[in-house]
């Protein structure tokens, strides 16, 4: 599976790269923040996208709407938990911070049904 990864702090965007890779996907992009995040969802090919919520002090909701325009399943990982989310997209799988890899693979299986 091909995977996008918006997360603004570098480590993590890292240690969820490494974890994919141990489960057998590629991470086609890593976006930091919400510009380079809003052009990566335009343009990548990817089956899962994976979305902090806040980046830099921004919302990833518009790249969540970019996302789902393109039909493209993404999941939230965030520190707030379910808290975070606003509206309708309290409905998308998140992944509370932090997390295990066999938490990673359970969301995979949830966003991509």
């Amino acid at each position: 599976m091909r995977v996008l990864i918006v997360e603004d702090e570098m480590t993590i965007a890292f240690l969820i790269e490494d974890m994919l890779e141990d489960l057998g996907h590629e991470v086609v992009e890593i976006a930091m923040r919400l510009p380079e995040a809003l052009e990566a969802a335009r343009r990548v090919e990817a089956d899962l996208a994976i979305l902090d919520v806040n980046l830099d002090g921004h919302r990833s909701f518009p790249v969540a709407d970019i996302l789902a325009e393109r039909a493209i399943p993404y999941a939230f990982a965030t520190g707030y938990g379910a808290l975070g989310l606003e509206g309708a997209y309290r409905e998308r799988p998140v992944l509370a911070k932090p997390f295990l890899r066999e938490h990673l693979a359970a969301l995979i299986v949830k966003a991509c049904g």
